[in-house]
């Protein structure tokens, strides 16, 4: 089975995320995604005071509704607690597949976090366990979302980190075979989500429906 890892905050999974994974899945052959939520990332404080099991639970309401059974929540990082590494997550994610997995897992990563992959904790263990896919992405923080200083909408990076497009992501600076995906830069961010549902402007569409619904029934990321 070929399987892709794709983590993130997913604050919330938005219709970029899901058209990264049909891609995966339809243009590269992965039997499996794998959405994998960090619990407390080591590159920014995750905005909008969600928990971790709201954004699991909209992980599992749109692999329970799309992609025919080749989409799966992984809850390994908010189980395991602390600050979530990818190389402890791999070695994890290796064990508990190693009956099944058919060659290294891909692991697929936006331009904007490729950029800084060398501040990662074990970037050499990380390039052993998995091969790299790397999807381009458009900046698409509007000027009101990024004029905000609400928590509750930004991300704020930690650590040594710059932060999403601070860094132009170079080929040469990665410094690791990897493939580009040949994909379309779609215009949407979390960040603009989050911003229009505190403002109580549409999104509707930015989202697959049952992020959607999941977002209204739970009344998340209303001001």
């Amino acid at each position: 089975m070929k399987i892709a890892v794709f983590g993130g905050s997913f604050n919330p999974l938005h219709i970029g995320h899901a058209t990264v994974a049909e891609t995966l899945v339809k243009e590269y052959g992965y039997d499996k995604v794998l959405f994998v939520p960090t619990f407390i990332a080591p590159h920014k404080e995750i905005a909008g005071c969600i928990s971790a099991e709201h954004r699991l639970g909209m992980i599992k309401a749109f692999c329970a509704a799309d992609g025919n059974g080749a989409f799966e929540a992984e809850d390994c990082e908010i189980k395991r607690g602390g600050v979530s590494y990818t190389c402890d997550t791999l070695e994890y994610l290796k064990t508990k597949f190693e009956k099944v997995l058919d060659g290294k897992f891909a692991l697929v990563m936006g331009e904007e976090i490729a950029s800084e992959f060398y501040k990662w904790k074990n970037p050499d263990k990380i390039a052993s366990l998995a091969d790299f896919i790397i999807f381009p992405r458009a900046e698409v923080v509007t000027a009101r979302a990024e004029n905000l200083s609400d928590e509750k909408i930004k991300n704020i990076p930690s650590n040594s980190y710059e932060g999403d497009f601070k860094k132009k992501f170079t080929l040469e600076e990665f410094g690791y075979p990897c493939k580009i995906a040949d994909f379309p830069e779609i215009p949407v961010s979390s960040t603009e989500i989050r911003f229009r549902a505190a403002a109580g402007n549409s999104f509707r569409y930015l989202v697959p429906v049952s992020v959607f619904e999941y977002i209204e029934r739970e009344k998340l990321y209303i001001n």
